[in-house]
């Protein structure tokens, strides 16, 4: 679904010496000249023997510096670094390296790409033969640990010739920006939740719900009953009695996804600890499904909009279509930060209010404060739910959903079970309580967030409740 004008951009460069003096031995010619010393083992009993280490090793040391002489200067060395997609959470992101040289002999290359660990842990080496003249390359993968802006190093290079007496120390100016996304779902499961939404867009037309909303449908006579703000009165002069106006269910509605970037959402988690996963913050969970459900509703015919908010707001798109409206949302996502401090949420809700004054669905995800008094959220939360569908996910703790199952075996776990079914219960009551007054609550843990929401988004279609 990621465009390829998000990809980073090739990194061209030619290269450079690493030092004053980027050259060495190899292991090779210091074993060749180790040979020669054990030719003098004999010169202590013959002294002529002395005249073959010498011999032996000026040998060695022509041809060392044979080899030296025809390996290739740095900067006749040409690298490039190109990447084959957007990097993204939980996707292999792939990276091909190319070599060029001109003139001089076939070259046995150890690359190093330094890389962050934002997106790779420890950088690897790899190897590559060169031809002169020929462009040669290489790929590897890997999957980004960290989700927004990072900035790669350069790319090092060790070579030398098939006779590997000695090596040359390279490396090539390539640092650029990078941006990592946040992960994305895969196109074949998209593809299911669209043909639900196709279906359900289907539904809605065959059944032309008159008078539900405010899209212009047909003209008929006026009937005692109707409002007379609904009086077509261009079209009552035309033909001398009253006419109105009959209106249908609006075919494309506004679907605004608010963000919590607070301190609540830095938690980190790792779905499945056995398979070495990278864990992810709450947030990274909660932009990867606003990414999904953003193509989702867009694909539908609906308005997307985004809202990421901390203590103040960081991020703001507004309504909209297309695909360049679909790029706007990711580069925002993809730039959210998880603060130290607690979200204003009192103060989206809002800016919330003043930017989408007209009825939509609003998707917002978060988490709920352990404290005695109500969580300002839920007061935020209600203050939307009276104009607006509301659909609010908290994103639950793995852990304490075990803890609270586990069988305590003696105090210390009896009283941790205890406190974690006691901040269960207390989760479940506030969300209750806004479920109450209109809202679809959901309290999930994060491998499950994406697929609910869009399951509800597509119920919410397939009901007509906007």
């Amino acid at each position: 679904m990621i465009a390829p004008s998000l990809h980073p951009r090739s990194m061209r460069a030619v290269c450079r010496p690493r030092s004053r003096f980027a050259f060495g031995l190899t292991p090779r010619a210091i074993v060749l000249l180790a040979v020669g010393l054990l030719l003098a083992l004999p010169g202590f009993f013959d002294g002529r023997l002395a005249y073959a280490m010498v011999a032996w090793d000026a040998l060695v040391f022509a041809a060392i510096v044979f080899d030296a002489l025809r390996l290739p200067a740095p900067s006749q060395i040409t690298v490039e670094r190109s990447w084959s997609n957007a990097p993204s959470l939980d996707s292999e992101t792939q990276i091909e390296l190319a070599v060029e040289f001109t003139g001089g002999p076939i070259l046995e290359c150890r690359m190093v790409d330094d890389l962050p660990g934002d997106l790779l842990l420890e950088p690897a080496t790899h190897p590559l033969r060169a031809y002169p003249n020929i462009r040669a390359v290489l790929r590897y993968t890997f999957t980004p640990r960290e989700r927004g802006d990072t900035n790669t190093g350069g790319l090092y290079l060790r070579y030398t010739s098939l006779l590997k007496l000695v090596e040359r120390w390279a490396m090539a100016p390539v640092e650029q920006a990078v941006r990592v996304y946040p992960a994305l779902r895969r196109g074949e499961d998209q593809q299911i939740f669209l043909a639900r939404s196709r279906q359900a867009d289907l539904q809605l037309r065959q059944m032309r719900q008159r008078g539900l909303g405010r899209d212009f449908e047909s003209l008929r006579e006026y009937r005692e009953g109707d409002d007379l703000r609904d009086v077509c009165w261009t079209a009552t002069a035309r033909r001398g009695q009253l006419i109105t106006r009959q209106f249908q269910t609006e075919r494309s509605q506004t679907v605004w996804i608010v963000l919590d970037a607070g301190r609540l959402l830095r938690g980190r988690i790792t779905s499945d600890p056995s398979s070495g996963r990278v864990s992810h913050t709450k947030l990274d969970y909660g932009c990867s499904s606003a990414v999904s459900l953003a193509q989702l509703v867009l694909s539908s015919g609906d308005r997307a909009a985004l809202l990421v908010y901390g203590q103040t707001v960081q991020q703001r798109v507004l309504p909209g279509r297309g695909a360049a409206h679909m790029r706007q949302i990711v580069e925002s996502l993809a730039q959210a930060r998880a603060e130290a401090s607690e979200a204003d949420h009192l103060r989206a809700a809002a800016v919330l209010g003043r930017l989408q004054p007209r009825r939509s669905l609003i998707l917002w995800i978060t988490d709920l404060a352990e404290s005695a008094i109500r969580p300002e959220v839920i007061d935020g939360a209600l203050q939307l739910l009276r104009r607006h569908l509301l659909l609010f996910v908290a994103i639950g703790q793995p852990d304490v959903e075990i803890i609270a199952g586990t069988r305590p075996k003696n105090e210390a776990e009896m009283f941790r079970a205890s406190a974690a079914q006691e901040l269960i219960g207390r989760r479940e009551r506030l969300l209750a309580r806004l479920q109450e007054q209109g809202a679809f609550t959901f309290d999930l843990n994060p491998e499950r967030l994406t697929s609910a929401v869009l399951n509800q988004y597509l119920a919410v279609k397939e009901k007509a409740l906007l």
